[in-house]
């Protein structure tokens, strides 16, 4: 099953990502989408052979550095990407010569990023390139790439250099000096060393060809070794470059530079490399997939962004986390926050456990960090950095430059008051223990970690006398727009409930492990008194809340500031404190993200207070209008997916879950160029497994209660509890039986040629889906299940043609095939033209060369050649291209409700779209990539059906060609023809265009048929 995305030239497949056009506009967040890594490292998807102002990069975990005086940042490793290919004296790049072809894909099944193209050289010389990527999920130390030469109409020379780049830039600074470098039998190696940090990195790289004899060449200029081969090449003779990389650092060896090169020695070849590591993602994909049947969008896109967490996460260190922006981007420097605990840190909980494990003993390594941070404040215990690096000290930005020349810099003041991450932190142990049982690890690291951090807000909360009361005073909650706020909701209760758990653990530490009670007592100078002292505050901490009506004040004084309607800013393209400023924001109840809802959302899984159905209800019901969900901050879209599916709001629930979901797919936010939004990526499994899924947690463990969104038939997933694995696999319900479809009335009873159709044959059978370890099978259309239809048709979508029917791109596909004709030397006029309508690219060309002998080679230029004349053509298009009667007809029957579909033959369909205007107007594209069969094969507009969510029999088709109307009645539908009769008789109605045409009027008439034929 495949799906189209809009605005970026995406189709999404089950398992793999296609862009089907370069968009030079679009650079900078396509390398973030296409990141590729396994854990250890993450290598933004740059293209090999280089493109102006591009940004490559890799990041390996745990390899910070600092920027003398202003901030430390993960260091941008070497680039282990260079692979230049020389086509007889023309370098390939895609901003020179003519690109002919392009497609770039990304397979989730086993992290593989390939990139094919056909490109013409400035000296005109064709020539197919295609481009292999993988960082191995098998050994993370091996990188892998793979390059095929064809050239399609000339011999000559090629050549190919593989390189090491040792001047990588975080955006102007290079972290790394020289070393040294050198070669050995095998290839090439490079040593570099972190300026600051001292972190020593080795790399080594090995290359070699097949198809072709060739010598390889050795060059190390400075800071850049390079293997090259030079060949003479043969017009349709594909040639293969394989280059292997390794990669180590002295944070996992003393020796990177011989460990590089010793495996490098050993490594067998590429489709070796590529056969383990396939296996390897096998292996993690039968814990983590999720199948969603209905949405083929969803069930991509849930994939792609459990993906970037499993190439974020950290499976054999557990020394580092996961940066906001994992290792795809440069955004926030790398640094750790309570994304990692709160957002990304439940997916790996209940699919890989170990890493879960390995990410909270991060906090653990780092707690000195986290305890100087509290003494340099005044405080006691430990205080966990908001920004946290490789030691856990504070790595925030004390300010933030304007972007205004003259104006001041803006104070960041998180890392002073942004206090809520020492109970977020202690929140991920305590569900990591529950869900768990590691006893041993939450006695030895994760106990720690809770009482230093609650030994802190001993110290930070303040008692008033007149109130008789703790506060917890000049902070910054969940919600940032408010700064310097007192008695923040989510903060304290947040810390209430930390030092609620670190009783009980402390607790269960002097019952089961006394000797480590004693340890930590005397480690962290914790008395009985400090234990009586968080039973008081505990107490007495103030929760501003009304328990008749169960709201709660999320700041003091929140209730007092002013109001606002965030319907008065519809149409907006930034947040809210873009548009207010800063100081304005603060003043008004306006929320950048979940702040009591996110509190009742923690609390909700074990029911703790303040959580209940009425104070989820009426808290709703008074912040989420204040949410700036749309444009604030990207965590809470999946928090409000969940709640608003508690609610029952499905149809909220699936808006704001599209939002998160789509976030780096479709760059919805405009900073997808900055890294992937990991912790929106978490929030997405979280709203999948505990939104939708209704997944609770019992003694006896997880139990469902689903409610799907519409057009999800069926959600299948796994989760491990208490190292038990528990399978759930959800269906929605049953339609009501009084919808009948109407699929073997419209066939047998309309149609003025009936077709033979065999009623058990067509039975709609349900197969189980494919296994992750298998390759997903090509997309099939459903089959239909007729059955007798009710007099009253129940029309619920049109799915339309586009050539003839809104448009007249038929005319420009004539143009098109015209030139190429009078190119090639064929009689081609338009009465041969008519034979074309309908009519896939291959078949059409076919039709036009008639017995005339071509290669296979010639076939698939000369279709290119067309399409390229034709694509030039449609970016003159405008809205006034629409057919007499289109749009005021779309209006129409998007006024009524109705769905609309595009059902065309044409792989140009998105752009035509785009270019007449009416993307907006278009819920679902079937085109040229959607499904192998053309029209007359039913199969196009059965797969339009089903993405608008619709049965066969509830679809009306509107077409102008013969082939299209017989698809539509082949499979089940209503069919209108334009045009003569004697092309489209046979459809259930004949109309001469649209304009005019009135749905009232269409739809008394399909209601006339049926009750005749009834």
């Amino acid at each position: 099953m495949q799906t189209k995305g809009h605005s970026r030239n995406f189709i999404y497949t089950d398992w793999i990502l296609i862009e089907t056009q370069f968009d030079p506009d679009q650079l900078h967040s396509k390398e973030t989408v296409f990141t590729i890594g396994n854990g250890y490292l993450g290598t933004k998807g740059c293209f090999e052979e280089g493109y102006p102002h591009a940004l490559p990069a890799t990041f390996i975990n745990g390899v910070y550095d600092d920027v003398p005086v202003v901030y430390t940042e993960l260091a941008n490793c070497p680039d282990w990407l260079p692979l230049v290919v020389i086509v007889n004296g023309d370098r390939f790049r895609l901003d020179r010569g003519e690109i002919l072809r392009y497609d770039r894909q990304l397979d989730l099944r086993y992290g593989f990023l390939c990139r094919y193209m056909r490109w013409r050289s400035p000296s005109g010389n064709t020539i197919d390139i295609s481009f292999e990527r993988f960082a191995s999920f098998a050994d993370q130390h091996v990188l892998a790439q793979r390059c095929h030469l064809t050239p399609i109409d000339f011999d000559g020379s090629i050549e190919v250099q593989g390189s090491i780049n040792g001047y990588p830039e975080n955006q102007g600074f290079n972290h790394w000096e020289g070393l040294d470098q050198g070669k050995t039998d095998q290839g090439i190696w490079l040593q570099r060393r972190t300026r600051q940090s001292r972190i020593e990195l080795g790399m080594g790289a090995t290359m070699k060809i097949s198809g072709a004899e060739a010598s390889l060449q050795v060059s190390t200029a400075p800071g850049y070794p390079t293997l090259s081969m030079t060949y003479q090449a043969k017009s349709q003779q594909t040639v293969t470059v394989e280059k292997l990389v390794t990669i180590f650092t002295s944070r996992e060896t003393d020796t990177p530079v011989s460990a590089a090169t010793e495996k490098l020695a050993q490594l067998p070849d590429y489709a070796t490399l590529l056969k383990a590591n396939q296996q390897a993602w096998d292996e993690v994909w039968q814990q983590s997939d999720i199948l969603i049947e209905g949405d083929s969008t969803a069930a991509f896109a849930v994939r792609y962004n459990l993906f970037q967490l499993l190439i974020a996460g950290p499976r054999h260190d557990d020394r580092v986390s996961i940066p906001a922006k994992t290792l795809s981007g440069f955004g926030y420097r790398g640094h750790v926050f309570w994304d990692t605990e709160i957002f990304m840190l439940p997916f790996f909980l209940f699919t890989q456990p170990a890493i879960a494990r390995n990410l909270l003993s991060y906090r653990w390594h780092t707690l000195n960090g986290a305890r100087r941070k509290a003494a340099h404040y005044g405080y006691k215990g430990a205080m966990f950095a908001w920004e946290s690096a490789d030691t856990g000290d504070e790595v925030t930005p004390r300010w933030g430059l304007n972007s205004d020349y003259y104006g001041e810099d803006v104070r960041i003041w998180c890392r002073d008051r942004e206090i809520h991450i020492n109970a977020d932190i202690p929140y991920a142990i305590w569900n990591y223990w529950q869900t768990t049982g590691d006893d041993e690890w939450m006695q030895k690291c994760g106990a720690e970690i809770i009482l230093d951090a609650a030994i802190f807000w001993s110290s930070r909360v303040e008692f008033n006398p007149e109130r008789e009361k703790y506060e917890i005073r000049g902070v910054i909650g969940a919600d940032e727009y408010h700064e310097f706020v007192h008695n923040n909701a989510f903060t304290n209760r947040m810390a209430q409930w930390h030092l609620e758990k670190a009783i009980a653990v402390y607790d269960w530490l002097v019952d089961k492990f006394p000797e480590r009670a004693t340890e930590l007592e005397q480690k962290l100078k914790l008395t009985s008194q400090e234990r009586t002292h968080w039973q008081d505050i505990i107490a007495k901490l103030l929760f501003l809340h009304d328990p008749s009506t169960e709201l709660i004040e999320q700041i003091e004084g929140f209730f007092q500031l002013e109001d606002i309607n965030l319907a008065d800013y519809e149409g907006r393209d930034r947040s809210m404190q873009a548009i207010l400023g800063i100081e304005k924001t603060n003043k008004y109840q306006v929320l950048k993200q979940p702040d009591v809802l996110m509190l009742l959302y923690l609390m909700r899984e074990s029911a703790d207070f303040p959580y209940n159905e009425k104070a989820l209800q009426t808290n709703w019901d008074y912040y989420a209008p204040r949410t700036d969900i749309t444009y604030g901050s990207s965590l809470g879209p999946a928090v409000h997916a969940i709640l608003a599916s508690d609610l029952g709001k499905s149809t909220e629930a699936n808006q704001v879950f599209m939002q998160a979901l789509m976030v780096d797919l479709e760059d919805n936010r405009g900073n997808t160029s900055d890294g992937i939004h990991g912790a929106t990526a978490g929030g997405v499994w979280q709203a999948v497994i505990f939104g939708f899924g209704g997944i609770q947690l019992t003694e006896n463990g997880p139990v469902a209660n689903s409610h799907l969104p519409d057009g999800w038939t069926r959600l299948k997933f796994k989760l491990q509890w208490r190292d038990k694995w528990h399978e759930f696999d959800l269906h929605k319900a049953e339609v009501a039986q009084d919808i009948i479809p109407q699929l073997e009335y419209l066939q047998l009873s309309l149609s003025s040629n009936p077709p033979n159709f065999d009623l058990q044959a067509s039975k709609q059978q349900t197969s189980p889906p494919a296994s992750p370890a298998s390759p997903a099978p090509a997309p099939s259309p459903p089959v239909p299940n007729p059955q007798f239809p009710m007099p009253n048709p129940n029309i619920q979508g049109f799915i339309f043609d586009l050539d003839g029917v809104l448009t007249d791109t038929a005319e420009l596909h004539y143009q098109a095939w015209q030139k190429l004709a009078d190119e090639e030397g064929i009689p081609f006029d338009r009465q041969a033209n008519e034979a074309l309508r309908g009519v896939s690219r291959r078949a059409s060309l076919m039709l036009i060369i008639g017995d005339r002998p071509y290669s296979e080679a010639q076939i698939e230029e000369m279709m290119e050649r067309k399409n390229r004349y034709y694509i030039e053509s449609i970016q003159h298009m405008s809205p006034k291209d629409l057919l007499p009667g289109a749009s005021a007809f779309l209006d129409e029957l998007r006024q009524a409700g109705i769905k609309i579909g595009i059902g065309s033959g044409s792989k140009n369909a998105d752009t035509v779209i785009e270019r007449l205007g009416i993307a907006d107007k278009i819920d679902a594209i079937a085109d040229g990539y959607s499904v192998e069969k053309p029209k007359p094969a039913p199969d196009l507009f059965l797969y339009a059906a089903k993405q608008l969510g619709l049965e066969p029999e509830q679809s009306v088709v509107v077409e102008d060609a013969a082939a299209g109307v017989e698809a539509a009645l082949a499979g089940g539908m209503w069919a209108i023809g334009l045009g003569p009769v004697e092309r489209v008789g046979a459809a259930h109605i004949v109309l001469p265009s649209l304009a005019g045409i009135k749905w009232a009027d269409l739809k008394a008439k399909l209601s006339n048929i049926a009750k005749q034929k009834h």
